[in-house]
């Protein structure tokens, strides 16, 4: 069974750059395809970035395409998410999940707001 606990997050000002990361526990972490997912507050879990067990291949929300960067280190059982140009709507709490969508296990999530 995969622990995910986040991290990195934070506040910053709109145009700003944050790197959340997520170090999972167990064995199958190389095996699986991971993601990330966002929960705005009043809003429902939106998938934001997703990527290969081998991290050859990522996806994107068409709302962070070109923003945000997901990456992976299997050596270390850890996941990131580099995010650039931040703007407000961007502020959620962010959740690093096992599998390709967003309804996976999931960590516990790291805050992030962007604000004037």
């Amino acid at each position: 069974q995969v622990q995910l606990v986040e991290s990195g997050g934070g506040s910053v000002q709109p145009g700003g750059s944050l790197r959340p990361f997520c170090v999972a526990s167990g064995s199958t972490f190389s095996n699986a395809d991971m993601s990330w997912a966002r929960q705005a507050p009043g809003k429902g879990l939106e998938w934001v970035s997703g990527i290969f067990s081998d991290g050859r291949a990522t996806y994107y929300a068409a709302s962070v395409k070109g923003r945000f960067t997901i990456s992976r280190d299997n050596a270390n059982n850890m996941v990131y998410l580099q995010m650039n140009s931040l703007k407000p709507e961007d502020t959620a709490l962010y959740y690093c999940v096992k599998g390709s969508g967003a309804a996976g296990y999931r960590g516990q999530g790291t805050q992030v707001t962007v604000s004037p």
